[in-house]
């Protein structure tokens, strides 16, 4: 990850930074954050405990980013997974059948 300077603007008596929209938008913060102060410096993060998961696309331009020989990982070429269906599974039925059950019969009145 890159490293971005941020400007500290006086808010009130306090202070604050902005942080870039692009990187609300992929930590998915909202209203609020949850700030740790470590030994390293101060963290902040979303309330959820969950990290997001890199789409397929994010973690191919990361890689190439890195400038790391992958060469290596050309014998893994001949593993066969050329050959695996990478179609998703249909979905299955979970639930039971809906029981038909006969209704009542209804009263009619003789006046």
């Amino acid at each position: 990850m890159k490293s971005i300077e941020l400007k500290v603007a006086r808010i009130g008596n306090s202070r604050g930074v902005r942080i870039p929209a692009t990187t609300l938008e992929r930590y998915r913060i909202g209203d609020s954050v949850v700030m740790e102060e470590r030994a390293e410096g101060i963290l902040l993060r979303p309330r959820r405990s969950a990290r997001p998961k890199l789409s397929w696309e994010d973690t191919a331009l990361a890689m190439s980013a890195e400038r790391e020989n992958w060469s290596d990982w050309d014998t893994a070429l001949a593993d066969g997974l050329d050959e695996i269906p990478w179609e998703p599974a249909k979905a299955k039925r979970v639930a039971e059948p809906t029981r038909c059950y006969p209704t009542p019969a209804k009263r009619t009145s003789k006046k």
